[in-house]
């Protein structure tokens, strides 16, 4: 549940980004947020590239899955990490 409502504040904040490039704001903050967007980007494309890095050879990543990630961050990767965990219990369980 939390981790949807980080997507939706996600959405959001996008959102007001990209409205700042439609119809800009006044001028102190027309700057702050076009310094915001950029450092969003390059941080969520960092972690994007970061993530496939670190994975193994036979786990790829999804076009979609990249996307998501770019877009949603942190939140993307703890919902990722909850389904991988709650395959690991189940196949755990499994075995037992």
């Amino acid at each position: 549940m939390l981790i949807n409502i980080g997507r939706l504040l996600m959405i959001c904040v996008w959102g007001f980004m990209v409205f700042n490039l439609i119809h800009p704001f006044p001028k102190p903050l027309k700057y702050f947020m076009d310094i915001a967007m950029v450092f969003m980007i390059f941080m969520h494309a960092l972690q994007t590239i970061f993530l496939k890095a670190s994975l193994p050879k036979d786990q790829k990543l999804t076009g979609a899955q990249q996307t998501k990630i770019f877009f949603f961050g942190v939140f993307e990767m703890l919902a990722m990490h909850k389904k991988t965990k709650a395959a690991l219990d189940a196949a755990k369980a499994k075995k037992k």
